[in-house]
Protein backbone atom coordinates (compact mmCIF):
# COMPACT_ATOMS: atom_id res chain seq x y z
CA UNK A 1 0.00 0.00 0.00
CA UNK A 2 1.31 3.46 -0.94
CA UNK A 3 1.91 5.99 1.83
CA UNK A 4 -0.69 8.36 0.36
CA UNK A 5 -3.36 5.66 0.54
CA UNK A 6 -2.35 4.75 4.07
CA UNK A 7 -2.51 8.42 5.07
CA UNK A 8 -5.97 8.81 3.52
CA UNK A 9 -7.27 5.92 5.63
CA UNK A 10 -5.64 7.29 8.79
CA UNK A 11 -7.10 10.74 8.10
CA UNK A 12 -10.57 9.30 7.64
CA UNK A 13 -10.21 7.41 10.93
CA UNK A 14 -8.96 10.52 12.76
CA UNK A 15 -11.82 12.66 11.48
CA UNK A 16 -14.33 9.96 12.37
CA UNK A 17 -12.89 9.90 15.88
CA UNK A 18 -13.22 13.68 15.96
CA UNK A 19 -16.94 13.44 15.26
CA UNK A 20 -17.32 11.11 18.22
CA UNK A 21 -15.43 13.55 20.43
CA UNK A 22 -17.67 16.41 19.31
CA UNK A 23 -20.81 14.40 20.00
CA UNK A 24 -19.64 13.36 23.45
CA UNK A 25 -18.78 16.94 24.39
CA UNK A 26 -22.02 18.40 23.01
CA UNK A 27 -24.15 15.81 24.80
CA UNK A 28 -22.00 15.79 27.96
CA UNK A 29 -21.85 12.01 27.63
CA UNK A 30 -18.69 11.21 29.52
CA UNK A 31 -17.47 10.36 32.99
CA UNK A 32 -14.11 11.35 34.49
CA UNK A 33 -11.50 9.65 36.65
CA UNK A 34 -7.78 9.95 37.37
CA UNK A 35 -5.10 7.45 36.42
CA UNK A 36 -1.80 7.37 38.28
CA UNK A 37 -3.44 9.72 40.77
CA UNK A 38 -3.03 12.93 38.75
CA UNK A 39 -3.79 12.35 35.07
CA UNK A 40 -7.38 12.93 33.99
CA UNK A 41 -9.00 10.37 31.70
CA UNK A 42 -12.61 10.20 30.52
CA UNK A 43 -14.57 7.26 29.23
CA UNK A 44 -14.59 9.08 25.88
CA UNK A 45 -10.78 8.71 25.72
CA UNK A 46 -11.16 4.95 26.12
CA UNK A 47 -14.14 4.63 23.77
CA UNK A 48 -12.43 6.63 21.01
CA UNK A 49 -9.19 4.68 21.46
CA UNK A 50 -11.12 1.42 21.08
CA UNK A 51 -12.95 2.76 18.00
CA UNK A 52 -9.67 3.79 16.35
CA UNK A 53 -8.10 0.44 17.23
CA UNK A 54 -11.00 -1.44 15.64
CA UNK A 55 -10.67 0.52 12.40
CA UNK A 56 -6.91 0.08 12.26
CA UNK A 57 -7.41 -3.63 12.85
CA UNK A 58 -9.85 -3.78 9.92
CA UNK A 59 -7.45 -2.09 7.51
CA UNK A 60 -4.05 -3.15 8.88
CA UNK A 61 -4.48 -6.36 10.87
CA UNK A 62 -0.77 -7.24 10.86
CA UNK A 63 0.49 -3.90 12.21
CA UNK A 64 1.37 -3.39 15.88
CA UNK A 65 -0.28 -0.57 17.83
CA UNK A 66 0.79 1.71 20.66
CA UNK A 67 -1.98 3.88 22.09
CA UNK A 68 -2.44 5.85 25.26
CA UNK A 69 -5.45 4.12 26.78
CA UNK A 70 -5.77 0.54 25.54
CA UNK A 71 -2.25 -0.36 24.34
CA UNK A 72 0.25 1.77 26.29
CA UNK A 73 3.11 -0.77 26.39
CA UNK A 74 6.15 1.34 25.50
CA UNK A 75 8.22 -1.76 24.81
CA UNK A 76 6.64 -1.60 21.36
CA UNK A 77 8.87 1.41 20.62
CA UNK A 78 11.96 -0.75 20.23
CA UNK A 79 10.42 -3.41 18.02
CA UNK A 80 11.11 -3.71 14.32
CA UNK A 81 8.34 -3.46 11.76
CA UNK A 82 5.24 -1.30 11.35
CA UNK A 83 3.72 0.46 14.36
CA UNK A 84 0.70 2.73 14.73
CA UNK A 85 1.08 5.34 17.49
CA UNK A 86 -2.26 6.77 18.62
CA UNK A 87 -3.53 9.38 21.03
CA UNK A 88 -7.35 9.33 20.94
CA UNK A 89 -7.67 12.66 22.77
CA UNK A 90 -4.59 14.79 23.18
CA UNK A 91 -5.76 17.51 25.55
CA UNK A 92 -8.13 15.54 27.78
CA UNK A 93 -8.36 18.30 30.39
CA UNK A 94 -9.27 20.76 27.63
CA UNK A 95 -11.92 18.34 26.34
CA UNK A 96 -13.44 17.88 29.79
CA UNK A 97 -13.49 21.62 30.46
CA UNK A 98 -14.72 22.73 27.05
CA UNK A 99 -11.53 24.33 25.73
CA UNK A 100 -11.14 23.81 21.96
CA UNK A 101 -7.46 22.74 21.92
CA UNK A 102 -8.10 19.01 21.56
CA UNK A 103 -6.64 16.66 18.96
CA UNK A 104 -6.71 13.12 17.63
CA UNK A 105 -3.15 12.08 16.77
CA UNK A 106 -2.28 9.08 14.57
CA UNK A 107 1.20 8.24 13.28
CA UNK A 108 2.56 5.24 11.42
CA UNK A 109 6.21 4.25 11.83
CA UNK A 110 8.38 1.51 10.34
CA UNK A 111 11.45 0.40 12.29
CA UNK A 112 11.16 3.52 14.46
CA UNK A 113 10.96 6.01 11.58
CA UNK A 114 7.65 7.86 11.29
CA UNK A 115 6.33 7.73 7.73
CA UNK A 116 2.93 9.43 7.96
CA UNK A 117 1.15 11.56 10.53
CA UNK A 118 -2.29 13.07 10.98
CA UNK A 119 -3.48 15.43 13.70
CA UNK A 120 -7.16 16.34 13.65
CA UNK A 121 -8.57 19.13 15.83
CA UNK A 122 -12.35 18.57 15.85
CA UNK A 123 -13.36 21.75 17.68
CA UNK A 124 -11.16 23.90 15.44
CA UNK A 125 -12.12 22.06 12.22
CA UNK A 126 -8.48 21.61 11.24
CA UNK A 127 -6.66 18.54 9.96
CA UNK A 128 -2.87 18.50 9.66
CA UNK A 129 -1.15 15.73 7.69
CA UNK A 130 2.33 14.84 6.47
CA UNK A 131 4.11 12.16 4.47
CA UNK A 132 7.80 11.63 5.06
CA UNK A 133 9.79 13.48 2.41
CA UNK A 134 6.70 15.00 0.77
CA UNK A 135 5.71 17.98 2.93
CA UNK A 136 2.86 18.91 5.26
CA UNK A 137 -0.65 20.30 4.85
CA UNK A 138 -3.46 21.88 6.86
CA UNK A 139 -6.94 21.29 5.42
CA UNK A 140 -5.29 20.38 2.09
CA UNK A 141 -3.24 23.60 1.89
CA UNK A 142 0.55 23.37 2.03
CA UNK A 143 2.05 24.78 5.24
CA UNK A 144 5.46 26.18 6.11
CA UNK A 145 7.21 26.72 9.41
CA UNK A 146 8.18 30.16 10.67
CA UNK A 147 11.20 31.99 9.31
CA UNK A 148 11.99 33.51 12.71
CA UNK A 149 15.70 34.23 13.10
CA UNK A 150 15.85 35.83 16.56
CA UNK A 151 14.93 34.09 19.79
CA UNK A 152 14.10 37.39 21.52
CA UNK A 153 11.25 38.07 19.09
CA UNK A 154 9.93 34.49 18.94
CA UNK A 155 6.71 33.00 20.30
CA UNK A 156 7.45 29.72 22.11
CA UNK A 157 5.14 26.96 23.41
CA UNK A 158 5.67 24.43 26.16
CA UNK A 159 3.77 22.38 28.72
CA UNK A 160 4.06 20.99 32.23
CA UNK A 161 3.53 17.52 33.74
CA UNK A 162 0.42 16.66 35.74
CA UNK A 163 2.45 15.73 38.81
CA UNK A 164 3.11 18.85 40.84
CA UNK A 165 6.40 17.51 42.17
CA UNK A 166 7.65 17.28 38.60
CA UNK A 167 7.01 20.93 37.79
CA UNK A 168 9.57 22.73 39.91
CA UNK A 169 12.65 21.71 37.85
CA UNK A 170 10.89 22.97 34.72
CA UNK A 171 10.11 26.40 36.13
CA UNK A 172 13.77 27.39 35.84
CA UNK A 173 13.64 26.51 32.14
CA UNK A 174 10.40 28.44 31.76
CA UNK A 175 11.87 31.51 33.44
CA UNK A 176 14.96 31.42 31.22
CA UNK A 177 12.90 31.07 28.05
CA UNK A 178 10.61 33.93 29.11
CA UNK A 179 13.64 36.16 29.57
CA UNK A 180 14.96 35.37 26.09
CA UNK A 181 11.82 35.26 23.90
CA UNK A 182 8.86 37.47 23.06
CA UNK A 183 6.28 35.35 24.93
CA UNK A 184 5.23 31.80 25.80
CA UNK A 185 2.01 29.88 25.10
CA UNK A 186 0.65 26.73 26.74
CA UNK A 187 -2.40 25.31 24.95
CA UNK A 188 -2.52 21.88 26.61
CA UNK A 189 -2.03 19.72 23.51
CA UNK A 190 1.47 18.77 22.40
CA UNK A 191 0.16 17.55 19.05
CA UNK A 192 -1.40 20.94 18.30
CA UNK A 193 1.63 22.85 19.59
CA UNK A 194 3.74 20.99 17.04
CA UNK A 195 1.22 21.63 14.28
CA UNK A 196 1.20 25.32 15.20
CA UNK A 197 4.98 25.31 14.77
CA UNK A 198 4.42 23.62 11.41
CA UNK A 199 2.16 26.39 10.14
CA UNK A 200 4.10 29.29 11.64
CA UNK A 201 1.70 30.30 14.39
CA UNK A 202 4.45 29.42 16.83
CA UNK A 203 8.17 29.78 16.29
CA UNK A 204 9.19 26.92 18.58
CA UNK A 205 8.05 24.31 21.08
CA UNK A 206 9.82 22.30 23.78
CA UNK A 207 8.55 19.73 26.29
CA UNK A 208 8.87 16.14 27.52
CA UNK A 209 5.85 14.06 26.51
CA UNK A 210 4.75 10.51 25.70
CA UNK A 211 5.23 9.06 22.20
CA UNK A 212 1.53 9.14 21.35
CA UNK A 213 1.45 12.89 22.12
CA UNK A 214 4.06 13.91 19.57
CA UNK A 215 4.81 11.21 16.96
CA UNK A 216 2.48 12.62 14.29
CA UNK A 217 3.01 16.28 15.16
CA UNK A 218 6.79 16.08 15.08
CA UNK A 219 6.72 14.65 11.55
CA UNK A 220 4.28 17.37 10.47
CA UNK A 221 6.51 20.10 11.92
CA UNK A 222 9.64 18.66 10.30
CA UNK A 223 7.97 18.22 6.91
CA UNK A 224 6.82 21.86 7.10
CA UNK A 225 10.43 22.95 7.42
CA UNK A 226 10.96 23.12 11.18
CA UNK A 227 14.10 21.69 12.70
CA UNK A 228 13.35 18.98 15.25
CA UNK A 229 15.40 17.10 17.80
CA UNK A 230 16.16 16.79 21.50
CA UNK A 231 18.00 18.73 24.16
CA UNK A 232 19.81 15.48 25.00
CA UNK A 233 20.40 12.39 22.85
CA UNK A 234 17.91 9.53 22.84
CA UNK A 235 18.99 6.27 24.49
CA UNK A 236 20.04 3.54 22.08
CA UNK A 237 17.05 1.38 23.07
CA UNK A 238 14.47 3.91 21.79
CA UNK A 239 14.26 5.24 18.21
CA UNK A 240 14.98 8.97 18.17
CA UNK A 241 11.75 9.79 16.33
CA UNK A 242 9.70 8.09 19.07
CA UNK A 243 11.67 9.40 22.06
CA UNK A 244 9.59 11.95 23.93
CA UNK A 245 12.01 13.40 26.49
CA UNK A 246 13.24 16.98 25.97
CA UNK A 247 11.79 17.50 22.49
CA UNK A 248 12.59 20.70 20.60
CA UNK A 249 10.90 21.82 17.37
CA UNK A 250 11.71 25.26 16.04
CA UNK A 251 12.25 27.53 13.08
CA UNK A 252 15.65 26.43 11.77
CA UNK A 253 17.43 29.70 12.58
CA UNK A 254 16.47 29.68 16.28
CA UNK A 255 16.69 25.94 16.97
CA UNK A 256 20.28 25.92 18.22
CA UNK A 257 19.77 29.04 20.34
CA UNK A 258 16.74 27.52 22.08
CA UNK A 259 18.33 24.10 22.56
CA UNK A 260 21.51 25.63 23.96
CA UNK A 261 19.52 27.88 26.30
CA UNK A 262 17.70 24.85 27.72
CA UNK A 263 21.00 23.00 28.18
CA UNK A 264 22.62 25.96 29.95
CA UNK A 265 19.63 26.31 32.24
CA UNK A 266 19.84 22.64 33.21
CA UNK A 267 23.58 22.94 33.81
CA UNK A 268 22.97 25.92 36.07
CA UNK A 269 20.49 23.94 38.12
CA UNK A 270 22.96 21.06 38.52
CA UNK A 271 25.79 23.40 39.50
CA UNK A 272 23.66 25.02 42.20
CA UNK A 273 22.73 21.61 43.63
CA UNK A 274 19.01 21.89 42.82
CA UNK A 275 17.06 18.67 42.35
Amino acid sequence: MQLAERLAIATDIAEGAGRKILAARNDQRFSQRYKHGTELVTDTDVAVDEWISDRLQQHFPDDARLSEEIAPDRQALGRKGPLWVVDPIDGTVNFARGFPHVAVSIAWAVDGRVQIGVVHAPFLDETFVAIRGEGAWRNQARIRASLANRLDSSLIATGFPYRRDGRQPLLRRFSAVMQHCQDVRRCGSAALDLCNVACGRLDAYYESVSPWDFAAGLLIAREAGARTGHVYPAPESIPEELYGEHIVAAAPDIYVALRDLLQRTDEGRSASGEA
